[in-house]
Order: structure tokens, then sequence, then C-alpha cells
């Protein structure tokens, strides 16, 4: 009796936790183009955040936008590089990677690359190469991220998205279109191992947990795979809401966040490394789609935009996306 008093405590406990998390505030920032991913400058605490043909940067101890790195024409990722005071951006329309200095935004170097429509981004602190996924050539493009310099392109046979690394020598990406997950080894840079990640379908967002060895991975059928990213045995499969493009997971406090499209966020425990439920449901806005997370403070940011009408469907655009309505881009933050 007295273990399960002590296991139904620390249930409610986890319950409690959750249940204070909430749409509290939402930043507004100039420009009226897409956006996707956002990254943030942990020690600086600065969020940058991808925005049609440049990246906002906010300071979030104000919450107010103080930069824009201007020239990263069809943005899709920031990676933090701390310990070079670098940044890197993938530029999808340019088919380039924008390098600024991380303290002054200022321009380092644009390194033009083979690859097509680069997107999903990664800096790799345990290598010091920076990953580039694109999205057309279906490959990685490797950047020695001291000299800037391209090493290698790595063929992924399939669609990249997301990315994540275990910090000794192993990156591991979503692959869309192909329900897997490919384990590159970033010595070597070659792929090493493919993880079938089925019943997901579409896998975008990947966060991973080090010390336990789980990815966790958001898909286009509302839901998160758990795998064990040793074996790439599917340890289980959690319900999410539709259209997630972004998972976070806390370390701290042991949650899972996925950013649904619809305009909720999905918040899941992790009771141990193969015990996960769903706590609870957050109310966010429609395209609210991506997400990252500050670790000093647990704020979770996540960019949209208000939206008019949906263009009917043509030839040339078979799946047309609504009209965002001027002036109404913002990040929210979620307490």
């Amino acid at each position: 009796m007295k273990c399960l008093i002590v296991l139904l405590l620390a249930l409610f406990a986890s319950f409690l936790q959750a249940q204070n998390l909430k749409l509290s505030n939402e930043i507004p920032v100039a420009g009226d183009l897409g956006w996707d991913y956002l990254s943030v400058d942990e020690p600086a605490q600065r969020l940058f955040v991808s925005h049609g043909n440049v990246v906002n940067v906010i300071d979030l101890k104000t919450d107010k936008a103080i930069g824009v790195i201007a020239d990263t024409k069809g943005v899709h990722g920031i990676t933090i590089a701390n310990d070079l005071n670098k940044a890197f951006i993938s530029d999808g329309a340019d088919n380039a990677i924008t390098i600024v200095n991380l303290t002054t935004f200022e321009l380092i170097e644009k390194v033009a690359i083979k690859g097509v429509k680069p997107d999903a981004i990664l800096y790799d602190k345990f290598s010091k190469k920076v990953f580039v996924y694109n999205a057309k050539s279906n490959d990685a493009t490797v950047i020695d991220a001291v000299t800037n310099k391209v090493l290698k392109s790595i063929p992924l046979d399939g669609k990249p998205e997301f990315s994540a690394t275990n910090k000794k020598g192993l990156v591991y990406v979503n692959i869309e279109d192909k329900n897997q997950i490919k384990v590159i080894d970033a010595i070597k840079l070659e792929v090493v191992k493919t993880f079938d990640i089925s019943p997901g379908d579409e896998p975008s967002g990947l966060a991973f947990d080090v010390v336990n060895n789980r990815l966790f991975s958001v898909c286009g059928n509302s839901i998160m795979i758990v795998t064990d990213a040793i074996t790439g045995k599917v340890v289980t499969t959690l319900p999410i809401g539709e259209g997630s493009d972004g998972v976070f997971y806390d370390e701290k406090r042991k949650l899972i966040f996925s950013s649904n499209g619809e305009g909720t966020l999905t918040v899941i425990k992790q009771k141990n490394k193969d015990s996960y439920a769903v706590l609870e449901t957050v109310p966010t806005v429609k395209g609210a789609r991506t997400i990252t997370m500050s670790k000093a403070t647990g704020t979770i940011y996540m960019p949209t935009a208000s939206f008019g009408k949906t263009p009917d469907a043509t030839a040339e655009n078979p799946n047309p996306r609504a009209v965002i309505i001027p002036g109404t881009f913002k990040v929210l933050t979620v307490k």
C-alpha cells in the first residue's frame, strides 16, 4: 500500500507540473513571409527565427526584436555553435549556407553548396561539423565548422528532415518519405545504420534523450514514435495533434513537447526510458508547427501568424496554403 501511495503521489505531481503550462505571450515580429525552424542561443538568451528571406533575432530577456540577418533567401534553419561564436543558416532558395558572427550578427561567409534546397541544419560540437539536409537532392552536405569548408556530400536515399546528435560521434536524421531514421558516423561521414520507424508516417521533427538513448520523431499521421537509438527498435507510440513539424525534449522536467499546426501543443511525460503518457493538450494558435525551448528558463517558443482565405488549387499549385494576413507574424511563448 505504501508503494502504491508513493507512485500515485509521483504521478499526481507530474500531472500538476504539466497543467501549469499555458500560452503566456505573443512577441510581434515585423515581416509578412513564411517561417520554419527557430533556435536559442542559450548563453546570450537570444532567439533566432527563420522568416522568409531573413532571420529575426529576439532578446529573450526583454522579448524584443533586436536584429535582422538579411540575405538568407528561403531560410529554413539556424544552428548555433557557441564554442566558435558562429551561427549557420540554411538558405533554401539560394542553395547556400550563411555563416554569421553570433554576437554581432555580421556576415562571416556565405558558402555555396551542391545540395538542392537546404532545409534542416545541425551543428555537432563533438566533431565540429555542420550537417545540412537538402530536401530536393536527398543528401546531407557536411561543412567543417572551423574552416567553413565543404567536406563531403552524404547520400541519404530519401528526403531528410530534422536531425539530432548523441554528442559522441553519431548523428540521426528523419527521412520523411521513407519512414526511417538514418544514423550517420560524424567522423567517417557515412550512413552506418537505418532504422524503420513504422507505423510512423512522414516523420519531421526529431528530439533526443542522450542519457537514455531515446529518439522522439513526430509524424504526419499524428503520432510520436519513440525509438531506441542503439538498436533501432520502436519502443512505443503516442498520439499527438495534427500538423506537427517540431518536437522538443526537456531533460530537466522529463517532458516532450510536440508543436502541432492545428493550434495545439501535446505534452508527454517520460516516466522512464520506455514508459510515456500524454499529460495534456495546450491550446496555442493555428500554424504554430515548429518549436524550440530555452533550457535556462523552460519557456517554449513557436512562430506563427494569422491566416486569410486559402486560394483555389491550380495545376501549378495543387496544395495551396492559406494567405498570411500582413502584420500578424509573431512568436508564441508557453510557460
